[in-house]
């Protein structure tokens, strides 16, 4: 999941890291793919509207 998507989705920063009840510093540390925790977290609270991408993640 990407986190620029994710930002628009939510329309800012701030309003994602509330969503998430995390801090906004926590969001600004993620790199351009968020991370899987958080991905996870993201589709169920989004009810999959944002989906989470398992190729994202392979290692």
């Amino acid at each position: 999941m990407y986190k620029e998507k994710v930002i628009k989705h939510f329309g800012s920063q701030r309003r994602l890291a509330q969503s998430l009840n995390i801090t906004r510093s926590s969001v600004s540390q993620w790199g351009s793919v968020i991370p899987e925790k958080q991905a996870l977290r993201i589709e169920k609270l989004t009810r999959g509207v944002l989906e989470y991408d398992a190729k994202l993640y392979s290692r």
